[in-house]
């Protein structure tokens, strides 16, 4: 329980370090008919910079994690791109393959932005990121490696389902783990859409009863979690391949472990 408290702590002064980016996104989402394809590892801070600007649009996307030291996917990254190199984005919706995080970023505001335009705050990232650096090493430099103890990893046949969103500490744990795990997962991006979701639950700038913005992402996730009256709780995971469906990060951590571990 301790040593669980300590990483929600470093993952709380990571998402601080990094200024909060990666909590609030659009309600109303251009997302793709197929899935995006994020080839990347959580302590990679260029892939952390690409994944806060897919929270901030509010696009849901399949990960592929490639820890160092990885024997799944990072073979197929080389394959499918020519060199091993993280983040790698696929878009099968217009064949796109791109490396470089500035690249990518760039690439998804022309593609799923509400302007078609990069915003100056995202246009020029200094090429030494030294603000998510210093987030990955707050946060104890999880999700960078495999894990080394586990000698088999079972691959599950159907992508195992994440709600969340970059920059809640809490699923960053859960994201560590599936990365070190090396477990492909498709993550739902559950952004805060308006000033009244800002905070946790039972810190909410809006207390009483959590009404989400009509028609807007939440809306519908409420009815997925089926949090009916409540405020949306994350992270959440699904497992389509033994029926499991959890909250709380400890219990889905431990779940990974017993069950792929």
């Amino acid at each position: 329980m301790v040593i669980h408290q300590l990483k929600v702590a470093q993952a709380l002064a990571s998402a601080v370090a990094e200024g909060g980016r990666g909590t609030s996104g659009t309600p109303f989402p251009k997302q793709p008919e197929k899935a995006l394809k994020l080839y990347e590892f959580e302590g990679s801070p260029f892939c952390r910079r690409v994944r806060e600007v897919l929270t901030l649009l509010n696009l849901d996307y399949e990960v592929y994690p490639c820890p160092k030291g990885g024997r799944v996917y990072r073979d197929q990254v080389e394959t499918l791109g020519g060199k091993i190199q993280f983040p790698f984005l696929i878009d099968e919706n217009t064949g796109a393959k791109l490396y470089e995080s500035q690249d990518i970023i760039h690439y998804l505001f022309k593609h799923y932005g509400e302007k078609g335009q990069t915003p100056k705050q995202f246009s020029h990232y200094p090429k030494l990121p030294v603000v998510a650096l210093a987030g990955t090493l707050i946060n104890g430099a999880r999700g960078i490696f495999i894990n080394k103890a586990i000698k088999q990893r079972p691959q599950p046949k159907h992508l195992i389902e994440l709600w969340g969103f970059e920059a809640s500490p809490y699923t960053r744990i859960v994201r560590a783990e599936l990365t070190e795990l090396e477990l492909p997962f498709k993550f739902h991006n559950v952004a805060k859409e308006r000033w009244q979701d800002q905070g946790p639950a039972i810190l909410r700038l809006k207390p009483g009863k959590y009404i989400p913005l009509a028609g807007g992402k939440r809306e519908q996730v409420v009815k997925v979690m089926n949090r009916k009256g409540k405020d949306i709780q994350v992270p959440y995971l699904v497992d389509p391949n033994t029926g499991v469906k959890l909250f709380e990060s400890k219990k889905i951590v431990e779940y990974l472990r017993k069950n792929y571990g």
